[in-house]
């Protein structure tokens, strides 16, 4: 479920997001329990957003793009009724939820009591904006423009590789890398947005007797190659994840990056390749 921001006009909706992995919130609060008929209403007032669910089909589908598996750790920011949570959990991953209305976060332990998944899934009491999400391989949200902007650079300093899944609203001008759209019985709130957080590999870097500077624009890239005394353009440049491949004077040259190293091949008969920074 997700939730959407009140603003100051009265009925505007917006929204908060799916429910969250483990992630150490601060100061997470032990939570009261929720009357045994507590059932939540959709646009319902929370603390930044007002609570609206996200349909099964757009969970399934956002958790399908991050291509989620076992091995993943997945954290909903706003998590609502716990549904991004539980789905994760019966797919085998272990999540966690961060919700801030203490009725949701029992609401949720309740739903994956019944779903039989409390040993995957842990719901937690928290703001998510003062929340330690930084472990998570997965991150899924369901918020307006302006507080995915609030969040973004939090965002961008987790590990590079973390997928980054967001319900109808995007990160302003940082580009997803994919995006999907419910097809079928959806009348509002269909798409979801895919993002890989980019390593950061802005700054000059020392290849061979050569040198390849680079300028980077979230997970796109730009700047030149210097080898033997020539100067060329790179093209087609872009990270995904660590991962970095770009073109240069017709050769595409594809690595990983590794804290401040590069190591990688160049194609077409071409040789392994090495690249150490030397500014950033």
């Amino acid at each position: 479920m997700k939730r959407l921001h009140i603003l100051a006009t009265a009925c505007a909706l917006g929204f908060l997001a799916p429910a969250a992995p483990y992630a150490q919130p601060v100061q997470a609060t032990q939570n009261p329990a929720a009357a045994p008929d507590y059932v939540p209403r959709s646009g319902q007032a929370g603390k930044d957003v007002v609570w609206v669910p996200t349909q099964q089909a757009l969970v399934d589908s956002m958790l399908n793009i991050a291509k989620v598996t076992k091995d993943d750790y997945l954290i909903d920011l706003g998590s609502g009724d716990g549904r991004t949570v539980i789905t994760a959990a019966k797919r085998g991953v272990r999540a966690m939820g961060i919700e801030y209305n203490p009725d949701m976060v029992t609401l949720s332990q309740r739903n994956a009591e019944a779903e039989g998944v409390t040993d995957r899934a842990r719901f937690v009491r928290g703001d998510i904006f003062e929340s330690d999400f930084s472990q998570a391989t997965v991150l899924t949200l369901f918020l307006l423009p302006e507080l995915n902007l609030k969040l973004r650079p939090t965002i961008l300093d987790m590990k590079p590789g973390t997928r980054v899944v967001s319900n109808t609203f995007t990160m302003d001008d940082w580009e997803p890398d994919q995006s999907v759209v419910l097809a079928e019985n959806c009348s509002s709130f269909c798409r979801a947005y895919h993002w890989i957080v980019p390593a950061k590999v802005a700054g000059t870097w020392r290849l061979g007797d050569g040198e390849l500077r680079l300028s980077q624009s979230f997970q796109m890239l730009s700047g030149t190659l210097t080898r033997n005394g020539k100067s060329v353009p790179i093209s087609e440049a872009k990270m995904t994840g660590s991962e970095i491949s770009f073109l240069a004077d017709g050769q595409r040259y594809t690595g990983r990056v590794e804290e401040n190293r590069m190591i990688g091949r160049a194609e077409g008969g071409g040789q392994d390749w090495l690249a150490t920074r030397s500014s950033t």
